[in-house]
């Protein structure tokens, strides 16, 4: 099962580093050197998390030249979804007028999904069932941050990716994926329900507010993550000196070159955009893993170890061998 193409989409609202400085008690030196992250992206008033799935969604099937009526199934991935009900993934079909395909939501947990998600729509393509799975993830972590969290927004933005998934050859595409679930790390990173308001009916009804242990999630990954990449690797028959690329949810880029020199590789096999976009939380893979594709450093027969990890806290991996236009089988109706 391989991936056919890769989309992405992300708010044109950029947030600087010193507009961050004027609302906080920080500095520009302080996020540079902690965090890595000069700026971020996020959503502008009124720009839901289905908006930027939408367009996610679209920009993969124009880079694979196909019409998105001939998708199969559409599976939205989000721990931001619109309304509690119903599922996003409806949201989605309706937006872009896609009105004769289903579509359901998974909730990884935040950012594991970049993995966790890609899983369900492989599976899903190798039941036979279905022969082209839109897996799209997407989140606005930014716009449920508790206005005086400094760290936070430091750190967060929004933003969404698309996996354009079908059966591809023999050798190719997406390996062996493992996932894992530490629940004794629950509160490492988690949205807190506030106590809602008085006149307000039910729980449902308060402020939430995500809320992230930043030195645990820092532990958990040097001390959990690079014994699991080997894993992953050993998994697809591989070795991390002879992946090409290494593609990590992007924490925040101080905490991924520190994670790729513990697993003994050269920073040059990263991949790196929350420098610019923030922690996208689950859309964040993907959105690494397109600006793999766009720039050029990924090309069909590459390898590529995908590892996400979050909120669980949960973490996944996998090898992709990366495929060509030739890879996927030929005949299927394209154009609507």
């Amino acid at each position: 099962m391989g991936i056919r193409s890769v989309g992405r989409f992300v708010p044109d609202l950029e947030i600087s580093n010193e507009e961050v400085v004027a609302r906080f008690d920080t500095s520009d030196e302080w996020i540079r050197t902690k965090l890595g992250i000069t700026a971020r992206r996020v959503a502008r008033p009124g720009q839901l998390t289905s908006d930027l799935a939408v367009e996610a969604l679209q920009d993969a099937c124009a880079r694979a030249n196909i019409a998105p009526e001939t998708i199969d199934l559409v599976i939205c991935c989000t721990g931001t979804p619109d309304h509690m009900l119903p599922a996003m993934a409806a949201a989605v079909l309706r937006k872009a007028g896609l009105f004769d395909i289903r579509g359901f939501d998974v909730n990884a947990g935040g950012c594991a999904g970049g993995v966790f998600a890609l899983d369900v729509g492989v599976k899903y393509i190798r039941s036979g069932e279905y022969s082209r799975v839109a897996v799209v993830i997407a989140d606005t972590v930014a716009q449920c941050l508790d206005p005086e969290d400094r760290t936070g927004h430091a750190i967060f933005g929004d933003g969404a990716g698309c996996y354009l998934l079908e059966a591809c050859r023999d050798g190719q595409g997406v390996g062996p994926t493992l996932m894992r679930t530490k629940p004794e790390l629950y509160y490492t990173a988690f949205t807190e329900r506030q106590d809602p308001p008085e006149g307000l009916p039910n729980r449902f009804s308060g402020p939430n507010y995500m809320r992230m242990d930043g030195a645990g999630v820092r532990g958990f990954a040097l001390d959990v993550i690079p014994d699991f990449a080997e894993q992953v690797v050993k998994a697809a028959g591989t070795t991390l000196d002879d992946v090409d690329l290494i593609i990590s949810h992007q924490a925040n880029p101080t905490l991924l070159r520190r994670l790729i020199r513990e697993l003994g590789q050269p920073e040059s096999k990263a991949v790196i955009v929350a420098d610019r976009l923030g922690n996208t939380s689950g859309s964040s893979v993907i959105l690494a893993l397109w600006e793999a594709v766009e720039s050029g450093r990924l090309r069909p027969g590459d390898e590529v170890l995908l590892v996400s990890f979050g909120s669980g806290m949960s973490y996944g991996g996998t090898v992709l061998r990366w495929c060509g236009p030739e890879d996927f089988g030929a005949g299927r109706r394209d154009a609507a």
